[in-house]
């Protein structure tokens, strides 16, 4: 493993696990992992959260669109996955865990 992907793996790590716990401590106190309306609301609850709230949305939808793009150039299947990851687990999950994948195939299939 190289150094750039285990650095990936780290920060995919750290990606899941600073963000779920802050999601089932947020979902134990709405009361229901279902209170995705809340949680919207907390992310726009001010100035502050808004703005990190949009950040990471914008910065979320160009690296989809960047990642759909360089999964079929590389060939790499299931970007969907990486989709769904982002969406149901963390942005801050998916897109280590992508570049990490792809580190992998670029050296697998290196000349």
């Amino acid at each position: 493993m190289s150094t750039r992907e285990a650095v990936y793996l780290v920060l995919a790590v750290a990606g899941l696990c600073l963000t779920w716990y802050h999601n089932v401590a947020f979902f134990s106190e709405a009361g229901s992992f279902f209170a995705i309306g809340a949680f919207i609301d907390g992310v726009f609850a001010n100035h502050a959260s808004a703005s990190i709230g949009w950040d990471i949305t914008i910065a979320c939808a160009a690296f989809i669109i960047w990642m759909l793009g360089e999964c079929k150039r590389l060939g790499m299947r299931h970007a969907w996955l990486y989709v769904v990851l982002t969406f149901g687990v963390a942005f801050a999950f998916s897109a280590p865990l992508f570049l990490f994948m792809r580190e992998r195939h670029l050296a697998r299939h290196a000349c």
